[in-house]
């Protein structure tokens, strides 16, 4: 697996964070059922900006939100069209997009599902991936391709346990608490038009009220490896 060597080194140099591979085999719809593999892309947000959250998003929050989300598309971007030139088809996942016609709120294929049959992270109770190493506080993007891969061991349970801090902390209610297992619905863990109405409601003056970060800031994965950081300088 030669190729999967440099596709990685070269995702990392372009910018990633973490980098993984799964096969999604009878889970695709069949307009992509072609081409099965996935690569998963993690950016970590910084912790500077996350920190800052406290009981709403901040206008800087918004920006790197929206600055790490084009350095995603640009990343996978980039990877599509070396597969290609490889001579393999791919597909670019946008990193936030919302297709109608694919149901509310749902974009062409879930990033988290590839990420975590790439065994980079759990769903939490907050609805986001959450990796070992940054918790919640990354960006995901995902390229579609039919190049066969050596993938990760999917992770199919929450390591969240009894913690509701994201639960707890959330203004709009729209976390139910739920322990994520794979193939579970997204309508158990979140609601999705709950979060976003309170979003536009409360937050339109701050980046249009697309974002929030609440829940993803209380997180004690992402709180404790902040601090450990810290204490590393």
């Amino acid at each position: 697996m030669e190729k999967q060597k440099i596709l990685e080194q070269k995702i990392r140099e372009w910018g990633a964070s973490l980098v993984g591979f799964s096969n999604l085999t009878g889970i695709l719809p069949d307009t992509l059922s072609d081409i099965p593999y996935a690569i998963a892309v993690v950016i970590k947000l910084a912790d500077r900006i996350v920190d800052e959250i406290e009981n709403k998003p901040t206008h800087t929050y918004y920006h790197h939100y929206r600055s790490v989300n084009t350095l995603i598309d640009q990343i996978t971007l980039r990877t599509g069209l070396l597969l290609e030139e490889w001579g393999y088809k791919a597909l670019a996942v946008p990193a936030s997009q919302s297709i109608a016609d694919l149901g509310e709120y749902r974009g062409l294929f879930p990033h988290k599902t590839a990420a975590t049959r790439a065994g980079l992270g759990w769903i939490g109770k907050n609805g986001l991936l959450v990796t070992e190493k940054y918790g919640p506080r990354v960006r995901l993007g995902t390229v579609l391709t039919n190049m066969p891969f050596e993938t990760g061991t999917p992770i199919t349970e929450s390591k969240c346990g009894s913690c509701k801090l994201c639960v707890d902390a959330c203004p709009a209610m729209a976390l139910y608490g739920t322990l994520w297992k794979e193939g579970m619905p997204r309508e158990e863990i979140v609601d999705a038009r709950a979060c976003s109405e309170y979003m536009n409601k409360k937050f339109k003056h701050i980046g249009r009220g697309y974002v929030c970060g609440i829940c993803m800031e209380v997180c004690p994965y992402g709180r404790k490896k902040s601090v450990d950081r810290l204490k590393g300088f």
